[in-house]
Parts: C-alpha cells; structure tokens; sequence
C-alpha cells in the first residue's frame, strides 16, 4: 500500500472509531438516565423509553435509502397518508378523549371537561402556528417559510422543519405516559413508531431528491428521531408532576398534531395529484391505530 493510500485509510478509520465510541457513550448516558429516572419518576422513565422507541423507527426506515435510490412518488404520498390517518386517530382516541375523562376527574362537568380540552387543543395549534411563522424552515416540496429564511442553509432549513414535525409526537408520547396509564402511552408510542417507519423513509428520500448526498440524507434522517425522546421526557416531567395539568397537556398535544397534519403532511400528499392513494393510506393508518388504542387500552 503506497503512502497516499494509508493517509486515505487513516482518516475514514479514525472517523468510524469516532462514531463507534460516539455512539457506546451515547447509549451509556442514556441507559444511566434511564436507571436514574426509572427510580424517581418512572413515568418519565417510560417516555424517555417511548421516545427512544419512536427514533429508532424514524433511523429504520431511512436505511433503504442505502440501497434503493428512490421510491415512487405514489408511495410516498401513501406514506405520508398513513402517517397522518395514524396522528389523527392518535389525536382522537390517545389523547382527547383521555383528556375530556381527565377533566372529568378534576370535577369538571361534560361542558368543562369538553372546553378545558378545546381550549388546550387551540393553544397546541397556536404554538405550533407560531413556530411556523418565526422559525426558518423548508417545506419538502412547496419551499421555504419563515423569517430571514434566506439566510440559512438549506440544510438548516430542513433540520427546522423535520423539528416542527416531531416534536409534536414526542410531547403526544410524554403526555400519555404523564396520565397514569402505561398500557395507553404504550399504545400511542407504538402508533406513532409505526408511522414513524414510513416517515423516516420519506424524510431521507426527500433529502436525496434535494441533492443531499446518500449518507447525509440518511444521517440527518436518523437524527430528526432524536426530537422525540426530548419532548416526550419534556411532556411528562411537566404534565406527570401536576394532575391539573393533564387534560391541558393532553390537548396541547393533540392540537400542535392536529396542526402538523392539516399544515404539513396532508398537503405535501396531495401536491402532485395522488389523492386517492394518499386518502387510501389515511383510512388504513386510521384503523391501525384506533384498533391498537382500543384493543391495548
């Protein structure tokens, strides 16, 4: 081997090293968290636990973009569709109507309980409104938003986007596990994995199809699964420690969800004229996770 060949193989076996030892510390930090929490505040403990769950389907469904170049656009639009049928159902079944009985359990009537949720439910969506307005970010097909977008860069722009999409499902894991009932957070973190998959898959491709390199779409692909750990564990430690807060954090859940899928997702399915496939996908993400909430709660 001639001297430039060692200096070429030198750095890319320094870089897989770096990463290896990146990821082993990664996974102890978390793993003591996780002991630490499990302790003093279990439902937390779970969350974390869900979250974690949630982004390693996100990192596992970019990993064909290793050997596939692309996906039809048709299944892709499926994709997206399935995703928001899944987030809908979850909005009904995991978190307003567990939030409404949570009302009721704080001594509000069926109007109380009903309007505290409502007005959660709008609060949820004006952030998540407000967030789209302030941060820069980019949309996969329609383009970039925000204020002073065109100052970054593009890739910045999808890391903000892919933000504004998860964190809403990291908040919706923390707060059905904050409620008490580990068998309907489960239910919910499941769901959301599950879309997850698909959504994980139609991130990278999109990436690709910007112009990312392969790796790079699927690396930043991979990352955007870590919003959700943080917001589920933010959900719970908030929402968990103060019952009054429930039916708040649960509708402040289903809202900021609610936004995503009538914002987001729903349009960018129906942009390039594959409606019956997308609404096809909805309907069946739908039924998946009412009946995963149902039979496991």
């Amino acid at each position: 081997m001639n001297t430039f060949s060692r200096h070429r193989v030198r750095p890319a076996a320094t870089s897989i090293s770096v990463w290896t030892l990146a990821v082993m510390v990664s996974c102890l930090a978390l793993h003591q968290l996780w002991v630490y929490l499990d302790v003093r505040a279990p439902h937390v403990a779970d969350a974390l636990l869900g979250g974690l769950v949630a982004a390693g389907a996100t990192a596992l469904g970019t990993l064909p973009i290793l050997f596939a170049r692309s996906i039809p656009q048709k299944a892709q639009d499926s994709m997206f569709g399935f995703g928001a049928g899944v987030m809908l159902a979850a909005c009904a079944f995991s978190l307003v109507a567990p939030g409404i009985s949570a009302g009721k359990n704080l001594g509000y009537g069926p109007w109380g309980a009903g309007l505290l949720v409502g007005a959660a439910v709008l609060l949820g969506a004006a952030v998540l409104l407000l967030m789209d307005r302030i941060l820069p970010h980019e949309h996969f097909i329609k383009g970039r938003e925000g204020m002073e977008a065109h100052r970054l860069r593009r890739t910045w722009l999808f890391v903000f986007a892919i933000m504004l999409h998860n964190l809403p499902e990291g908040l919706a894991i923390g707060v059905g596990y904050a409620g008490g009932d580990p068998v309907r957070g489960t239910a919910l973190a499941t769901g959301i994995a599950i879309q997850d998959v698909p959504e994980g898959l139609v991130v990278a491709v999109a990436l690709l199809a910007a112009g990312y390199k392969r790796t790079f779409a699927v690396a930043l692909g991979m990352l955007s699964g870590l919003v959700e750990p943080v917001g589920a564990v933010l959900g719970a430690a908030i929402v968990g420690f103060s019952a009054p807060l429930l039916p708040w954090g649960l509708g402040f859940a289903a809202g900021a969800m609610l936004f995503v899928i009538s914002h987001e997702i729903i349009p960018e399915s129906h942009r390039k004229g594959h409606e019956v496939y997308a609404t096809c996908g909805l309907m069946l993400g739908f039924v998946l996770m009412m009946l995963l909430d149902t039979a496991l709660g």
